[in-house]
């Protein structure tokens, strides 16, 4: 959520910062704003719009704004309404120091009576407007000095970009608990959220870590800690393309994601699977793999999505390495007052690598010396650097705000992290290799899915487009996904939709089935097939209409559901992979009949930075 762009170097021409605001869309956002100091002038221009990004274009139009250095900014409202006043970036007293931000100033209040005190003047309701005025308490001509006394005031997450008509050769950046990266370009330095605004200019990306400044001029860069020393580090090179980051000839991203599910599946495997032993090599956990060998347990904190496919994870984990596993809300983790196992693995699973709660979770094991490993899409980012060790997906970037080839690119490096810590502790080879065979063949059995379920799923989003509420039921490695595809619908067409362990319907659910009230029961062929129809008889009997996802070949489903929806057949652990599918599906066509921005779901943002 909230996206910052700023700018410093040759050009002047503001376009740069609207298009890089642009691919930040995605994240989340109510208004934007933009800031840009005029050389001729000496004066720093600034103009605001609530809505899209188009708003702030339009309005843009009607100037002959130009110069360097400039911000750009998407805001997601937290403190005050959806208002131009209340958007970013915001001003000083004088109209001196500018500043774009992304997170949650916890003490502002007290600073604000602070600085009202002492006759400061505030225009807006956040949280956000006591920095300028705060580092213009402390200003003296030099911006990052200034920047840097005003920090040692402020409690809460950050990503600040800062400029100043009276040190205007300057873009000062800092971060804490929020992302922020420098695009190294050819006489030019472009900041941002995250890569997808500066790849037009560059794949050469630097990111900064807490507690960090950087000092960025139309030549040169540094990047400083608190305590003024000079801090070195490489660039990161982007692996991804802008073309990854197109549509591709889709009306949607979110679209576009669930087809892409074949390729970001191989993506995820390339490399790493070895048929011919049953075994997977991982990189990324090479320097833990003796601490891995002695973990007794593991414990798997995430959020949304990642979260059920983590606690699809669970099932795995437990089934094939003898180890209790369990999966938690990051979120409510430390509230617990969690005790930190030196014989337990922690993962954490994130598509961003940025997710507030998760991060929060992942510094309180490392506090206590817990072992964090990581799963992460999102190459440099936060969680990827403060995890031990951990294993990328390499499912390329996602747009759509709504999950969906990350979620699929989860379970199968779960698949394979289940196979590696299996055959680590006495899986045999035989075992080790049919695994490993048919994690090998998920890009098939994916692809045929999708070949077989999308204009399925199409018509049956029409039949039951007028329908007010779902219930989502299944079993074992399915559970999760029952709870997947309610959120999936949730978000996307913004229907009541409820996932529960079908052995729980006598305890509360079936009170509400009739006939307005479709369940969809994932029942493929496996270990508990027999007790999902014994739960989907439960549902006909009180003519609940019932969608069921089944595995090819079963005919015997037909008689008892009102629609079958069929899937490849695979091992039993690896039938998440394909039946998340239709549900994907089946949530974009109920949103696109109901007219909505599948890609953009209201009051949702890509990257949740703020707890």
């Amino acid at each position: 959520m909230c996206g910052i762009v700023g700018y410093i170097g040759k050009q002047k021409d503001i376009r740069i910062g609207m298009e890089a605001l642009k691919r930040l869309e995605y994240r989340g956002y109510d208004s934007a704003g933009m800031a840009v100091y005029n050389k001729e002038r000496k004066e720093i221009d600034s103009i605001k719009a609530v809505g899209k990004v188009a708003s702030l274009e339009e309005k843009l139009r009607s100037t002959n704004f130009e110069g360097s250095p400039f911000l750009f900014y998407t805001r997601w409202a937290t403190h005050g309404q959806v208002t131009e006043e209340n958007c970013h970036p915001h001003a000083d007293c004088t109209g001196n120091i500018w500043v774009a931000h992304n997170g949650i100033i916890e003490n502002y209040q007290q600073l604000k009576q602070e600085l009202l005190g002492e006759g400061h003047v505030f225009l807006s309701e956040t949280d956000t407007e006591v920095l300028p005025h705060l580092i213009e308490k402390f200003f003296t001509g030099n911006l990052e000095d200034a920047t840097r006394k005003a920090l040692s005031l402020v409690h809460g997450a950050y990503a600040l970009a800062i400029i100043a008509r009276d040190d205007s050769e300057k873009l000062v950046l800092a971060k804490y608990s929020a992302p922020l990266l420098i695009g190294l370009g050819d006489g030019e330095y472009l900041a941002a959220s995250d890569p997808s605004a500066v790849i037009t200019h560059t794949n050469k990306v630097i990111y900064l870590e807490d507690g960090e400044l950087a000092i960025l001029t139309p030549k040169t860069f540094s990047i400083q800690n608190y305590q003024q020393e000079l801090v070195e580090r490489d660039a990161e090179e982007i692996e991804w393309s802008l073309e990854d980051a197109k549509k591709g000839g889709y009306p949607h991203f979110m679209q576009k994601e669930i087809m892409e599910q074949p390729e970001s599946i191989i993506n995820s495997l390339r490399g790493r699977l070895l048929l011919d032993t049953g075994d997977v090599r991982l990189g990324g956990l090479e320097q833990v793999q003796e601490k891995l060998k002695n973990i007794e347990q593991v414990e798997i904190l995430a959020c949304g999505t990642a979260y059920l496919s983590g606690s699809v994870g669970t099932y795995m984990l437990q089934e094939y390495t003898g180890m209790p596993t369990k999966a938690d809300i990051a979120s409510e983790f430390r509230y617990k007052k969690p005790i930190i196992d030196k014989k337990t693995a922690y993962l954490f699973i994130s598509q961003s690598g940025e997710t507030a709660d998760t991060l929060a979770a992942l510094k309180e094991v490392k506090k206590k010396g817990g072992l964090a490993l990581g799963i992460v899409n999102t190459v440099g980012s936060s969680i990827a650097r403060e995890t031990e060790a951990g294993v990328y997906n390499h499912a390329g970037p996602e747009i759509g705000v709504a999950s969906t080839k990350a979620f699929t690119s989860q379970l199968t490096v779960l698949a394979l992290l289940t196979l590696f810590l299996g055959r680590q502790r006495g899986m045999s080879f035989t075992m080790g290799q049919r695994i490993a065979k048919e994690i090998a063949n998920l890009p098939v059995l994916v692809k045929e899915t999708l070949e077989t379920t999308n204009a399925i799923m199409e018509k049956i989003a029409i039949k039951y487009q007028g329908a007010r509420d779902f219930l989502f039921i299944a079993r074992k490695y399915n559970y999760p996904v029952a709870l997947e595809g309610a959120l999936k619908l949730k978000e996307i067409s913004y229907i009541h939709a409820e996932g529960y362990g079908a052995g729980e319907m006598k305890h509360g659910p079936l009170a509400m089935i009739d006939e307005n009230f479709p369940t969809i029961a994932l029942c493929p062929s496996d270990s508990v097939y027999e007790k999902m129809i014994s739960n989907i008889q439960e549902i006909k009997a009180r003519k609940g209409p019932v969608i069921a996802i089944a595995t090819q070949g079963n005919e015997d489903i037909k008689t008892i559901a009102d629609d079958v929806i069929y899937i490849p057949k695979t091992l039993e652990m690896l039938t998440p992979i394909l039946s998340v599918i239709p549900l994907q599906l089946f949530a974009y066509y109920m949103g696109i009949l109901k007219g909505y921005d599948v890609d953009k779901p209201r009051n949702l943002a890509k990257s949740v930075t703020v707890e």
